[in-house]
């Protein structure tokens, strides 16, 4: 049995304590691996957002929100989101946008603020939302099932759930092309942060589970899409900003050593890779009127 999980971060990510375990039966490493608290936080929702905003606003359009919405978001992390949704609903809608760690959010740019941990508290407003959406939120909360429900009790009848995760498991390459010594590391890298997330209870092959998790919560209408981004700087500085931020993790845990991770990064400042990243896999389903 595994201790009830205490999360520190409003988007659910799991606690140092949560009691998870690692593949193999082994104790779980503790707290969320790429946590908000950071500087290079804000480096990686910069180039998120260049990746995948896009492909987020072209959902929301679909999914119909516009002026007068009400919209939740979840786990916000950085202000991107939380800005175009309240853009699209203007000033005769309302969002929100929540985080357990709400520190890069921007009070007062159009969107409510609160501190809420989607994986323990209650939903907000119940019933009464047009859209909630999270963006690489559940695939590292313990109780996933727990926090859809969560979402999917704030949804008004007709109102529609947008989650979106990754699927390290479907493509884990950080090079397609495994052409030589410098793709060949990035490849190694891409795998030990992989073993660190798992470590860390992440769910590797969660971004393929959403539509049957969407309809289980009780959804209907559910539908799914995949964004795949190859290369460009965006991807070259995700990379970089992400392999700063885990680099003590990565020592500590034995599975790289300084002058690897010197080479990774300068071989990514010289533009020598064409880094991809794991399909974001964009899931949504309506709550039945």
């Amino acid at each position: 049995m595994t201790a009830s999980p205490r999360t520190p971060h409003a988007d659910g990510r799991p606690d140092p304590t949560d009691g998870t375990t690692a593949p193999g039966g082994e104790p779980a490493a503790r707290g969320y691996l790429l946590d908000n608290a950071r500087k290079e936080a804000g480096e990686r929702f910069v180039w998120l957002a260049e990746l995948f905003d896009g492909v987020t606003r072209g959902h929301f359009e679909r999914l119909g929100v516009g002026a007068g919405s009400r919209c939740w978001e979840v786990g916000a992390g950085g202000p991107g989101i939380p800005e175009a949704l309240a853009a699209a609903v203007g000033p005769t809608g309302h969002v929100l946008a929540t985080d357990i760690d709400p520190s890069w959010l921007k009070t007062g740019e159009g969107y409510e603020v609160r501190r809420h941990d989607v994986a323990v508290d209650p939903a907000p407003e119940p019933g009464t939302f047009d859209l909630v959406h999270a963006r690489l939120v559940l695939v590292h909360v313990p109780d996933r099932a727990k926090a859809l429900a969560t979402m999917a009790a704030a949804l008004r009848p007709g109102g529609w759930l947008l989650i979106e995760d990754a699927d390290t498991a479907l493509q884990p390459l950080a090079c397609l092309d495994d052409s030589g010594p410098a793709q060949r590391r990035a490849n190694r890298l891409r795998d030990a942060i992989r073993e660190l997330l798992a470590r860390r209870g992440a769910d590797l092959r969660y971004g393929r589970t959403l539509p049957r998790a969407l309809r289980e919560a009780g959804l209907v209408d559910v539908a799914a899409a995949g964004a795949f981004p190859v290369g460009g700087s965006a991807c070259d500085r995700l990379e970089a900003s992400t392999i700063r931020h885990v680099r003590a993790e990565l020592l500590a845990a034995g599975l790289a050593d300084d002058a690897e991770l010197d080479a990774h990064l300068a071989a990514i400042d010289a533009g020598e890779l064409d880094l991809t990243l794991a399909p974001l896999i964009s899931a949504w389903g309506r709550r039945p009127a």
